[in-house]
């Protein structure tokens, strides 16, 4: 609730804290808690904000002294740790009502403390690794993001939340263990947020370079530039290029990651098998709310497992479409990935997991939707500047025909309905045709 309580919409923070002060009337032992937690968030607001130019580390000591002294008064609150494992409800087996039933099993790890040294990425935005000390005596390193809003990260992770609780009800899902890989993300304010750091996690435009390196065919930003199309070129153009000049200078090498990595042939089997599994079930979630903007950075790899994991979660609602250069694809699949999977490609464990998701998620239609439909009543920022005027702002009363549109084109594509490009509707499509449709769909198969 803490995003909520630092609304720019004033009658929303207002009603917020009219909730903070119903709770602290039922249970004053509150008032001191709610207090701690809005100090806490305040402070790792103002060091995700920290301007700190070029260096590539902080300190909190020198920085943020006020931080560690908060978190070390005896009196402070214990604050639970924000990491998915705590977060996740654990729902009772069955329909049976029980009244004992512990939702959360987990013992809670509470925020003991902070490192000294902070880590700041070079990107753009400059987020911020973050190391707090646990109740538990372990270090958990959390990222402190500045300039995004992160409500719709954490909108999107309660949907992939609850669409891996389908995949684990559906036998056909859990036989081929079928999830999506999910982390805690807690908004601060609508501008400012928390995200949990997943360890052994590496880019995908990361591993190829490295790859590209080794065989001696590493191409610059500079040569990649050279050969790029002019954007008034006609779209045979672009696609002789992408095939004559592009494809011969990259060709596919992504499996020999899994062989390096997984260098036991059992390890390396399980681990394709699971990069080919987990893709897919992202690629569908992912085409459903129209997830844009997923370049080598945003897809990472794990090296433990080999599992999909999708970070910046962002460019919802096929927000992709409307940029200088519109994403066409419906989710990202190149001749790289595509190598990974073996020598069925997509063909084999992908297409069927995508068929297994596609069949859960559209046998789930009312429950998605209740997960996405708030939306509509929590516009986002970028929505709100441009469609409202001030006296909504002020009330917080809106009915948002953007976000109306986009829930609904999201029920179109659950029923199996492909929206074409001159926004005529096809007919609903069965899920093997319209998971086919979407394989299609790949430019580079064009």
């Amino acid at each position: 609730m803490m995003a909520v309580s630092k609304s720019s919409y004033p009658t929303r923070s207002k009603r917020c804290k009219q909730i903070f002060q119903e709770a602290i009337l039922l249970n004053p032992a509150l008032g001191k808690f709610i207090n701690d937690t809005t100090r806490l968030a305040d402070k790792l607001i103002d060091l995700s904000n920290k301007n700190v130019g070029d260096a590539n580390k902080l300190s909190i000591n020198d920085n943020f002294s006020s931080l560690l002294k908060l978190v070390d008064d005896k009196y402070f609150s214990p604050v639970m740790l924000p990491s998915q494992t705590q977060m996740i409800v654990t729902l009772p087996n069955g329909y049976v009502s029980n009244s004992n039933h512990n939702a959360f099993p987990f013992t809670p790890v509470y925020i003991k403390g902070f490192e000294d040294t902070v880590e700041v990425f070079p990107s753009l935005q400059k987020p911020k690794k973050l190391i707090v000390k646990g109740s538990d005596g372990k270090l958990y390193p959390i990222m402190c993001k500045p300039k995004d809003d992160l409500r719709k990260d954490c909108r999107l992770m309660e949907f992939n939340n609850l669409v891996n609780r389908y995949l684990k009800i559906d036998p056909e899902a859990r036989k081929r263990q079928l999830y999506i890989r999910t982390y805690a993300v807690v908004p601060l304010n609508e501008e400012c947020g928390l995200i949990e750091w997943v360890p052994n996690l590496h880019g995908l435009r990361l591993i190829l370079s490295k790859l590209y390196r080794l065989k001696g065919m590493f191409v610059t930003g500079r040569e990649i530039r050279a050969m790029m199309p002019s954007k008034t070129a006609t779209y045979e153009e672009k696609l002789n290029i992408f095939k004559t000049k592009f494809l011969p200078r990259f060709p596919p090498v992504f499996h020999e990651w899994f062989k390096i990595i997984f260098s036991d042939p059992t390890a390396w089997y399980h681990a394709r098998l699971a990069y080919a599994r987990t893709t897919a079930v992202m690629s569908m979630v992912g085409y459903i709310v129209g997830l844009g903007d997923r370049h080598g950075e945003n897809i990472l790899f794990d090296s433990s497992c080999g599992d999909t994991v999708h970070v910046d979660l962002n460019c919802l609602f096929n927000k992709g479409e409307t940029m200088e250069c519109p994403e066409c694809v419906p989710f990202r699949l190149t001749h790289n990935m595509v190598d990974a999977m073996g020598p069925t490609g997509y063909e084999g464990a992908y297409r069927k997991a995508c068929e297994v998701t596609m069949r859960v998620m559209r046998s789930r239609i009312d429950a998605l939707m209740s997960v996405l439909r708030p939306f509509v009543h929590d516009p986002l920022v970028e929505w709100s500047r441009s469609k409202h005027s001030k006296a909504q702002h002020d009330t917080g009363e809106i009915t948002n025909e953007q976000g109306l549109t986009h829930v609904k084109d999201i029920e179109l594509r659950l029923n199996g309905i492909i929206k074409y490009k001159n926004k005529k509707q096809g007919l609903p499509l069965s899920i093997e045709g319209q998971v086919n449709h979407l394989i299609q769909e790949k430019a580079y198969l064009k």
